[in-house]
C-alpha cells in the first residue's frame, strides 16, 4: 500500500470514528434530554384529557374510573407538593415501558387508590420525564395525593425516599402489607388491613439494578371537586 493510500484509509478510519462519536453523543442526548422533552409534553396531554373527562357530567350508571389515552388506562393522578405546586403525573395501568415513558406504572396486581392493601407505583428516576429524579428528596411526612375521578386520596411517608435500597427482584415491597426479610430492615407498620402507598424508582441515575422504596399510608379521604 503506497504513502497515498495509507493516508486516506487513515483519514476514512477517523471520520468514521468521528461520526460513531457523533452517533452515541446524539443517542445519549436523545436519552437525558430528548426522551424528557417528549414525555413531558405526553403528561401535561394525559392530564388535560384526564380532567376534561372526569369533569363531563356522568349518569348513575356510568362509574368507569379510569380513562382510555393512546398510551393506555388512565387511573389516576399523582400530586406531591414537595415537588412543586405544579407537579401533577399520570398513573397509567400496568409497568410496561409504554407506562413508564408516559408517566407512572401502578403495578396491576397492588390495590387500587384508596383500597385495603397497598397502592405499588413504578416511576423513572432519570429520563422519560423523570417524575422521580428528586425522590431521595422526599421526607417522612411528606403527602402523596392521587386525585381519581370520584375521590382525592392523601397519603403520607412513613418511610423517607433515601431510607431503603433494594434488589430490582425484591418482589416484598409490593405485598398487600410489606415485611422486609431482613431483621430490623426499614418496612412499614405490620397491621393487616392498612391502606398503603409504595413508590418505587431507579436507586441511582445510571445504574438500574437496584430501587429506592418509600413506604406511606392513608390519612385522608375526599371527594373530588
Amino acid at each position: 500500500m503506497g504513502r497515498f493510500d495509507r493516508r486516506r484509509a487513515i483519514w476514512w478510519t477517523g471520520l468514521g470514528l468521528v461520526v460513531a462519536g457523533l452517533a452515541v453523543l446524539g443517542w445519549v442526548a436523545w436519552q437525558f434530554w430528548g426522551t424528557n422533552w417528549v414525555s413531558q409534553r405526553t403528561h401535561d396531554r394525559i392530564v388535560d384529557q384526564v380532567e376534561q373527562e372526569w369533569n363531563k357530567e356522568i349518569g348513575p350508571t356510568e362509574r368507569a374510573t379510569r380513562v382510555h389515552v393512546p398510551e393506555g388506562e388512565v387511573l389516576a393522578l399523582v400530586r406531591i407538593p414537595r415537588f412543586g405546586d405544579d407537579y401533577v403525573v399520570p398513573v397509567l395501568a400496568g409497568v410496561g415501558d409504554t407506562a413508564l415513558s408516559s408517566g407512572y406504572g401502578h403495578f396491576s396486581d397492588s390495590a387500587e387508590p384508596g383500597e385495603v392493601g397497598n397502592f405499588a407505583l413504578a416511576a423513572h428516576r432519570v429520563t422519560h420525564g423523570e417524575p422521580l429524579r428528586n425522590m431521595p428528596s422526599l421526607k417522612v411526612g411528606d403527602e402523596i395525593i392521587i386525585e381519581t375521578r370520584e375521590a382525592t386520596y392523601t397519603y403520607q411517608l412513613t418511610t423517607g425516599g433515601n431510607d431503603l435500597e433494594v434488589p430490582f427482584t425484591a418482589g416484598w415491597v409490593l405485598a398487600d402489607v410489606p415485611t422486609n426479610p431482613q431483621a430490623g430492615g426499614v418496612q412499614p407498620v405490620q397491621e393487616p388491613g392498612q391502606k398503603l402507598i409504595t413508590l418505587t424508582t431507579c436507586s441511582e441515575l445510571f445504574h438500574t439494578d437496584n430501587r429506592l422504596v418509600a413506604f406511606g399510608e392513608l390519612i385522608g379521604e375526599q371527594p373530588r371537586t
